[in-house]
C-alpha cells in the first residue's frame, strides 16, 4: 500500500468564487495540505484573501500553508510556509513560526539542496519539476531516481511537483513520493472530479 497523499496549490487569482471550488474540491477526497500561492499582493490584500480559505481547510483539517512569505505566515497564524530558494532560511522561518510549524523546501532537482535542507530542520523538501508545466516556467527537470533515493535514506517526506496529472502521477507515487502537489491539474477544469481521479492513484490497489 502507498502513503502518498494530494498537496494542492492554490492557483495565482483566489478572488471570486474560488473559495467555493476550494470546497469542493476538498469534499471530493483526502487532501493533506493546501498552499496559498500569491504574487504581487500587498500583505493587507494577502490576508484578506486567506481569511475564508484558511477557515475552509480548518475545518476539514487541511493544512494551511503559505507559498514564500514566513511573515505572512506569521500574520495569518498559517499551518507552515514552503520556501523557494531565495525566499528565506528554514532557521528563521522556524524561529518566527515556532517548533510546530510545517517548513517546506524547494529543492528543484538537487540531492544537495535537499539533504541542505533537511539538516537546516526542513519539515518535506519539494523535487521538479517533473513534466513540463503550465503553472510555472520548468527550469529544472527531476527523475524518478531522485525520489527513490531519498525515500531509500531519508525520513523526511519528499514532495513531487511540476506538471503532474492523473494520467501521468502513477510514476511518481511508485517511485516514492509521500506528496503530489499539483495546480493545473485540479483548477483548470473540474476541481472535483480531479480530486477524485487523483485519488485513484494515490492508493495502492
Amino acid at each position: 500500500m502507498f502513503d502518498c497523499q494530494l498537496y494542492l496549490i492554490s492557483p495565482l487569482d483566489v478572488s471570486g468564487t474560488f473559495p467555493d471550488r476550494l470546497e469542493r474540491a476538498l469534499d471530493a477526497g483526502p487532501v493533506a495540505a493546501f498552499q496559498l500561492r500569491l504574487k504581487d499582493v500587498d500583505a493587507h490584500e494577502a490576508a484578506r484573501l486567506a481569511e475564508p480559505l484558511q477557515r475552509i481547510c480548518a475545518t476539514r483539517e487541511v493544512a494551511f500553508i503559505v507559498n514564500d512569505s514566513i511573515s505572512l505566515a506569521k500574520r495569518l497564524g498559517a499551518d507552515g510556509v514552503h520556501l523557494g530558494q531565495g525566499d528565506g532560511a528554514v532557521a528563521d522561518a522556524r524561529a518566527e513560526l515556532g517548533r510546530d510549524a510545517q517548513i517546506g523546501v524547494t529543492c528543484h532537482a538537487s540531492r544537495h539542496l535537499a539533504m541542505d535542507a533537511g539538516e537546516a530542520g526542513a519539515d518535506y523538501v519539494a523535487f521538479g519539476a517533473f513534466f513540463p508545466s503550465p503553472t510555472k516556467a520548468t527550469e529544472h527537470r527531476a527523475d524518478l531516481e531522485t525520489l527513490t533515493w531519498w525515500q531509500d535514506i531519508f525520513e523526511i517526506p519528499c514532495v513531487a511537483i511540476g506538471g503532474i496529472t492523473p494520467d501521468n502521477g502513477r510514476p511518481l507515487v511508485e517511485a516514492g513520493a509521500d506528496f503530489l502537489a499539483v495546480s493545473h491539474a485540479v483548477w483548470g477544469g473540474d476541481e472535483a472530479a480531479a480530486v477524485r481521479a487523483f485519488a485513484k492513484i494515490l492508493g495502492g490497489d
